[in-house]
């Protein structure tokens, strides 16, 4: 019996995936051929592909209008499912992919791995506190993932959009606005109202992972996600994270309920945001360091400087040989 839980729990653990829309770059040309990954497994690997009539929703968002994106413009490469487009203007824009309801039934066993495996730790409490770790689950799940890219130079206010999904993450500000160092919010959406007290796990490919920031730490740790850090949604729905590394972010949470639907215990709604952040110019951190270290003007004020004295010698030359 003990081998038969080891072997459901296995085949929980490699069957539960995070989906994520990835790209190798988040940064665009604009009017050019262009392509998305969808990943579903981890933020490092996508164990298998999403078929179409999976997928309720497919949008791009990009200056002001919402484009519903045809299922031929889907490719797979091994086990990625590759969307393919053409950008357009430049701007900063949104693409979501939103997917059909589906049911699993675990006893619970393999259950409470699933929920340990991938930090579904209110829903632990609960059936501690409850005297429920004991009983099978029947849950449906579906899985809602944005990614905010940049095509161009041009900023617009596309990243607000909210594309009406059951849950999903609203950037407070623009993410291609940001550097290394900042503190970046995001609001989470159920049902088109801020999601408070959620638990959300942030992390990243660079070289280090998010730090706690205040209160909205969690307790315990997702080793299973790149290092994600778990943080809590305010009252306002909103988490703040704050930018240690350049390269690509994501954020990501699993919304757990119990259910009163026939023949259902649970019902869980997956949400997970990418975008990239670059990396500030080190030289430019290390010359306004020094300079405002050293109580002094800028570098490009004694330039400006330079400059001035420079032309002011030429033009008293000049004077001097009418």
């Amino acid at each position: 019996m003990k081998k038969l839980g080891f072997i459901l729990f296995a085949l929980l653990v490699f069957s539960s995936h995070d989906m994520f829309l990835k790209q190798d770059t988040y940064f665009f040309s604009p009017n050019t051929d262009a392509s998305i990954q969808l990943f579903n497994g981890t933020f490092d690997r996508s164990d298998n592909v999403i078929t179409r009539d999976r997928m309720i929703d497919v949008s791009l968002v990009g200056n002001g209008k919402r484009t519903q994106v045809d299922t031929s413009q889907w490719t797979e490469e091994g086990k990625t499912t590759i969307l393919n487009f053409k950008t357009g203007a430049a701007g900063t824009w949104v693409a979501g992919v939103s997917t059909r309801a589906r049911n699993i039934e675990m006893d619970a066993e393999a259950f409470n791995g699933y929920l340990e495996h991938d930090g579904v730790l209110d829903m632990i409490e609960w059936r501690t506190a409850n005297d429920a770790m004991d009983e099978d689950a029947v849950e449906k799940y579906s899985k809602h993932v944005k990614t905010v890219f940049q095509v161009g130079d041009q900023r617009t206010d596309d990243w607000k959009t909210v594309l009406g999904y059951p849950i999903e993450f609203v950037p407070v500000s623009n993410p291609y606005e940001l550097k290394t160092g900042d503190d970046f919010q995001v609001q989470l959406l159920w049902q088109g109202q801020p999601l408070a007290n959620q638990l959300v796990y942030v992390g990243s490919d660079g070289a280090g992972h998010t730090h706690e920031h205040g209160h909205e730490h969690a307790e315990g740790d997702d080793h299973h996600h790149h290092d994600a850090k778990p943080l809590r949604t305010n009252e306002n729905g909103i988490v703040t994270m704050a930018i240690t590394d350049a390269g690509s972010w994501y954020l990501r949470t699993i919304h757990l309920v119990l259910s009163e639907e026939e023949g259902l215990t649970h019902e869980s709604n997956w949400a997970t945001l990418t975008f990239e952040v670059k990396e500030q110019s080190m030289a430019e951190e290390e010359v306004v360091t020094a300079d405002e270290e050293a109580g002094g003007l800028p570098t490009y004020a004694y330039f400006i400087g330079g400059l001035a004295l420079l032309l002011g010698a030429v033009f008293v030359f000049m004077n001097n040989r009418k």
